[in-house]
C-alpha cells in the first residue's frame, strides 16, 4: 500500500476515538513486551553477575584435600588423620598424563596484614607459579609469584584487591612496599584484582599469597601441603580421572581408595555443568513467560479490533458501496492493528531499556560497569519484528471479517 497521509490520519482518528479502550488494549502489548525485554536483560545480567564469581577459574579443575578416614584399611582403624605431601604432586604428574597442572596449596585463615596503622584480616596462602593456570589473576600492579621466588624462598607476596584498598587507601603502586602478616614482613610484588568469590582457601580479594616453599619454612610444614589443585587436558572429563587419583593417593598413605570422604575431591566440572543447566532453564522460562504475556496482549488487540469492525459495519458497507476494494479494507484494518501494536510495544521496549539502564547504573563503581543488564541491539530488532508479526496476526481475523461484509447487509445494519 502506498503511503497516504490522509489514510494514516484516519487510522489515528479511529484509534483515538475511544482513548480508554485503545489505552487498555495497548497496555496488554506494552506489558507483554516489557516483561519479555526486561526478563531477557535481567537474565543476562544475573548470569553475568554469577559468572563473575567464577571469572578466570579453570572449568576443568578439581581440588583434593584429606579428611579423617571413615573406613578401616591395611590394619589402620577408621578415624585416622593423615595429610598430603609434595610427593603426591610428583606421583599424580607422573602416573596420570592427562593432568596438565598439579599445584599444591597451603592456606591459613584469620591472619592479619599490617601496613603502617592500617590492618585487615586476610587469608594467607602458599602457592606456586602454575596455580595461576587454575585461578587466573587480574594483575593491576606488578607480577605474580615466579619460579625464582619459590626456589630462593623470597619474602615476596601478591595481595588481593580488598587487602590493597584497605592497606593503601591512597591508591598508587604498592610494589616494593613491605607489609607485615602476623609477625613476618613481605615485599609486595603484585596486586591481584580478581573479584571471584570461589572460596578455595579464602577469596582472591582477601588473599595474601607467598611462595609455597617459603610458607612451608615459616610454619614448619616440612613436606606437608593442605590441598592439591588440578586441571586436566581439554576433552578429558575429571570424573573419569577421579578413581585413579584416589587409587594413587590412597595407596601412598594407606587410605582406602573407596573412602571418598577421606580423599575428598571437589570436581568443579560438575559445578559448572549445573550452572549451565540452570542458565538454560532460566532462559527457557524467560521466553516462555515473556512470549506468553505478549501473546495474551496480541489476543486482546485482536478482540478489540473485532469489536471495532462490528461497530463500523455501516461505515465499511458505505466504503464498499462507493468503490473501496476488499484489499483496501483489509489493508486499513491490518494497518490499524499494526500501528496500535507497534506504538504500545515500542513504549514497552523503551521503558524496559530505561529500567535495565537504572539497574546497570546501580552496578557501576568508579566509572566501571561491573554487570551489564542491557539487551543486545539485535535482540531489540528481533522484538520489533515479533511485534510487527503479532500486529499482522492480531488484525488478520478482524480484517477478514470486514472483507466479508456485503454493502447491502451493512446498509441495513443499525
Amino acid at each position: 500500500m502506498k503511503f497516504d497521509i490522509d489514510t494514516y490520519k484516519e487510522i489515528i482518528d479511529t484509534i483515538t476515538r475511544n482513548k480508554g479502550r485503545s489505552f487498555l488494549t495497548g497496555f496488554g502489548v506494552f506489558w507483554g513486551i516489557f516483561m519479555l525485554v526486561a526478563l531477557i536483560g535481567g537474565g543476562q545480567g544475573t548470569k553475568e553477575n554469577i559468572s563473575k564469581n567464577f571469572e578466570g577459574f579453570a572449568t576443568n579443575s578439581a581440588f583434593i584435600y584429606p579428611q579423617a578416614t571413615t573406613k578401616a584399611y591395611h590394619g589402620f582403624r577408621k578415624g585416622r588423620s593423615w595429610g598430603l605431601t609434595m610427593q603426591d604432586v610428583t606421583r599424580l604428574k607422573e602416573q596420570i598424563p592427562e593432568l596438565t597442572v598439579v599445584s599444591p596449596m597451603l592456606a591459613k585463615w584469620g591472619s592479619i596484614a599490617y601496613f603502617g596503622e592500617k590492618n585487615i584480616s586476610c587469608s594467607f596462602k602458599g602457592l606456586q607459579p602454575e596455580y595461576q593456570k587454575i585461578e587466573e589473576p587480574k594483575l593491576f600492579y606488578g607480577r605474580y609469584i615466579n619460579e625464582m621466588d619459590v626456589a630462593q624462598r623470597r619474602r615476596v607476596c601478591v595481595i588481593g584487591k580488598k587487602v590493597y584498598k584497605t592497606l593503601f587507601p591512597g591508591g598508587g603502586d604498592p610494589c616494593g612496599q613491605k607489609i607485615r602478616v602476623d609477625s613476618s614482613y613481605y615485599q609486595v610484588v603484585g596486586v591481584d584484582y580478581s573479584s571471584g568469590s570461589v572460596n578455595i582457601g579464602g577469596t582472591a580479594e582477601e588473599t595474601v599469597a607467598v611462595p609455597a616453599a617459603l610458607y612451608q619454612q615459616l610454619y614448619n610444614q616440612g613436606d606437608n601441603i593442605d590441598l592439591l589443585c588440578i586441571t586436566a587436558r581439554a576433552g578429558t572429563h575429571m570424573k573419569d580421572l577421579m578413581p585413579r587419583m584416589r587409587e594413587i593417593i590412597g595407596r601412598s598413605h594407606d587410605v582406602s581408595p573407596d573412602d571418598e570422604k577421606a580423599i575428598t575431591i571437589i570436581n568443579t566440572e560438575v559445578m559448572f555443568g549445573m550452572l549451565d543447566s540452570l542458565f538454560s532453564g532460566v532462559n527457557f522460562l524467560i521466553w516462555l513467560v515473556g512470549i506468553g504475556t505478549l501473546l495474551a496482549g496480541a489476543i486482546g488487540v485482536s478482540n478489540i479490533m473485532m469489536v471495532t469492525v462490528r461497530e463500523r459495519t455501516t461505515e465499511i458497507g458505505i466504503r464498499r458501496a462507493i468503490g473501496a476494494t476488499p484489499k483496501m479494507i483489509l489493508s486499513q484494518i491490518i494497518t490499524e492493528s499494526i500501528l496500535l501494536t507497534i506504538v504500545a510495544g515500542m513504549s514497552g521496549i523503551l521503558f524496559a531499556v530505561f529500567i535495565l539502564q537504572m539497574l546497570q547504573l546501580a552496578n557501576t563503581s568508579d566509572g566501571i560497569v561491573s554487570v551489564h543488564y542491557q539487551i543486545r541491539f539485535w535482540t531489540a530488532i528481533g522484538a520489533l519484528l515479533l511485534l510487527s508479526v503479532l500486529g499482522v496476526l492480531a488484525g488478520l481475523a478482524p480484517a477478514l471479517r470486514a472483507m466479508s461484509i456485503k454493502p447491502v447487509d451493512a446498509m441495513r445494519d443499525e
